[in-house]
């Protein structure tokens, strides 16, 4: 039996209005990758915390295969948290890359769900 599933590697880039005034930090093009569980930012670079709070919750979402009629699968920009900064984090599903269950976690396949260790 294969253990094997697949998530879409993510990044996640500042878009900024032209001309407007930017209150996070955030400069246009700014970015993150996400591969499975891992964030990677550029040397250098960073991200304000509560940015990254706004869409922290829905990256899992993102990585994972959606109907094409979701609105997880269509939407991807999310508003920066601070009411007074027009920018925004644009999230987009790039290469797909697989994970083996056992590798990421010590729960066995067969347990039934909602089981704990």
């Amino acid at each position: 039996m294969s253990e094997e599933f697949r998530l879409y590697d993510l990044r996640v880039e500042v878009v900024c209005p032209p001309g407007e005034r930017i209150m996070c930090g955030a400069k246009e093009g700014d970015f993150f990758t996400l591969e499975g569980e891992m964030m990677y930012l550029p040397p250098g670079q960073g991200m304000s915390i509560y940015s990254l709070g706004s869409v922290l919750p829905l990256l899992a979402a993102k990585q994972r295969m959606t109907d094409k009629n979701d609105w997880m699968t269509t939407d991807a920009l999310i508003a920066c948290p601070d009411p007074h900064c027009p920018s925004k984090l644009k999230i987009v599903r790039n290469g797909i890359r697989s994970f083996n269950h056992s590798e990421t976690t010590i729960v066995p396949l067969d347990k039934p769900a909602g089981g704990n260790l």
